[in-house]
Parts: C-alpha cells; structure tokens; sequence
C-alpha cells in the first residue's frame, strides 16, 4: 500500500496561554497542501521496521510513524507489524508537520488495510497520544484547531490557492521558540476575533497572522528576507508556518506563482515548492 502524506501550513497560529502540562493553548487554521512524503506499507512482517532515504530521519522505534503502526497493534491486540518505507520530500522541521502527517498516514493506511476497525475519532485519540498535531492530519480536511490543535472544527471557507513554500535550508527546534514566546507581545488574538466567532471569512490580505513568527525572525533573519521577497513577486500575503522556518506565500492565479518562483530561484540556500491548498478531503491510499 502506498499512501500519499501531505504537508499543512497554518494561515494562522494564535497562541493564547501556557498550560500547567507544558503545551499552550492556541487557535490556528490549518490546511493540507500538495507537498506529499510517499508512504509504502508492506504487510505481514513479525515486527515493525522503519527505513527512509533521509538521513535526519530516525529509522528506529523513535521515529513517530514506528510508534504510530506499534500502537495501533497494540489498540488492535494484534501480535504483529509492518514493513514502513519512507520518501522523504517535506522539510524535516520546518514548521509544515511532516512527521505528524507520516504517524497520522500510518495510522489511517492500517486503518484501511485492517478493515477499518476504529472510527476517525478513535484514530484521532490515538494520534492525540502521538503529538498535537497528527489529530489534524487525521481529519485531512481545513480546520481550526483549538486546545493543544486536538480541537477540530472543520472550516469551508478556502480556495484552492497556489502556495510557493520556501525553505531557508535550516531547521528551528519547535521547544526553543515556544521557551523564547513573550505572551504579552502577542498581537493575533485582537486580528482574529471576528473569524473566530464565525462574524466573516477568511481573507489572506487581513487575516495572515502568527504569534510565533517574531520570535524566529529575530534569530533568523531569513524568516523576514522570503516574505518580502514573496510580496515583491505578487503573493497576496505570505507568512511563517508554524514554529518555522518554511515561509508559505499564497498567490491568486498559478501563472504569478511560477513566476515568482523562477524569480526566486537563484537563492542558493533555498529550496522552493510550488503547490496548492487543498481544500477538499481524503487520503490517497494505493494498493500495490
């Protein structure tokens, strides 16, 4: 089996209080986008095994994917496993959940294979065990989350706008830039009020917002570099994706996007990607 896992960005992350477990309790919309790992299942192994061709990648029973298909056995009181093989094209922390996207793909291909023997909740209640974010990669559908991110109210109001991803070509520890978070220097909560209570919708140019990019921007200045390099080429709003440092810039037409990414290509550092939102829903499993 073959399962397509795709990348997320959040077109908003605000960040509201720190909990007494260590997590924070934010707000964000999340949306999938058309960047994909490529997942191959292979059944009726005695134990599970991880293999990815990216060297960052742990290949043992760290690996969140490992842990995904081990619990699922465990929650099916199966004595088996599965042979896990990972191509990696998402950016390995960079803020665009590629690691909670391959637990979450895991989780839903077993899923699929066995029968479907657990509902989408159950799924989502193990994948919470997992990390905040695989829930919503279980969902696979726009959403705003609450809580941790395991609150998920499906959101309708997205078009399937072209995204160039920019990838500055170094990682960001997610821990260190939520220890670094001055909460009173948040500014998201007053610019999302109404789209939280439901009184508009989403609109790029207004509502673009992350608390926690101006503390990864004053420690990479690279962060602030792609986004007014985005905007110059014609993006209608551009930000960082969750803790960064990929920087997403949406664009109304795919024509301006192509331009703007053979713009951009000459940066040496950065890897770009040209993709779209993805506002329907579903994952794309293959038996082979």
């Amino acid at each position: 089996m073959k399962i397509f896992s795709p990348a997320k960005i959040n077109l908003f992350l605000q960040i509201n209080h720190k909990r007494s477990d260590g997590y924070h309790d934010l707000a964000s919309l999340m949306c999938c986008v058309s960047l994909y790992d490529e997942i191959s299942l292979e059944f009726g192994t005695k134990r599970t095994q991880i293999s990815c061709c990216d060297p960052q990648i742990s290949q043992d029973e760290s690996n969140l994917a490992h842990r995904a298909a081990v619990l699922f056995f465990t929650q099916l009181k199966k004595n088996e496993g599965v042979k896990i093989t990972i191509k990696k094209r998402i950016p390995v922390a960079a803020g665009l959940g590629g690691g909670s996207s391959n637990a979450a793909s895991v989780l839903l291909g077993l899923n699929r294979y066995y029968g479907q023997p657990f509902s989408t909740a159950q799924l989502m209640s193990m994948g919470l065990s997992l990390g905040a974010d695989v829930p919503f990669f279980v969902f696979r559908k726009p959403a705003i989350a609450t809580g941790i991110g395991e609150k998920l109210q499906a959101y309708s109001g997205l078009n399937p706008f072209p995204v160039i991803l920019i990838y500055p070509g170094f990682t960001v520890s997610t821990s260190e830039i939520y220890r670094k978070l001055n909460l009173r220097l948040t500014k998201c909560k007053k610019k999302l009020k109404n789209i939280l209570l439901k009184k508009c919708g989403f609109n790029v140019a207004l509502h673009l917002c992350n608390d926690l990019e101006t503390v990864t921007a004053s420690a990479y200045p690279e962060i602030n570099l792609a986004k007014e390099q985005l905007l110059n080429f014609g993006a209608l709003g551009a930000l960082m994706s969750g803790s960064g440092p990929v920087v997403f810039g949406i664009f109304s037409d795919v024509e301006k996007a192509k331009n703007a990414r053979n713009a951009l290509s000459h940066q040496i550092n950065w890897r770009l990607f040209l993709t779209d939102m993805i506002v329907d829903s579903g994952v794309t499993l293959e038996h082979t």
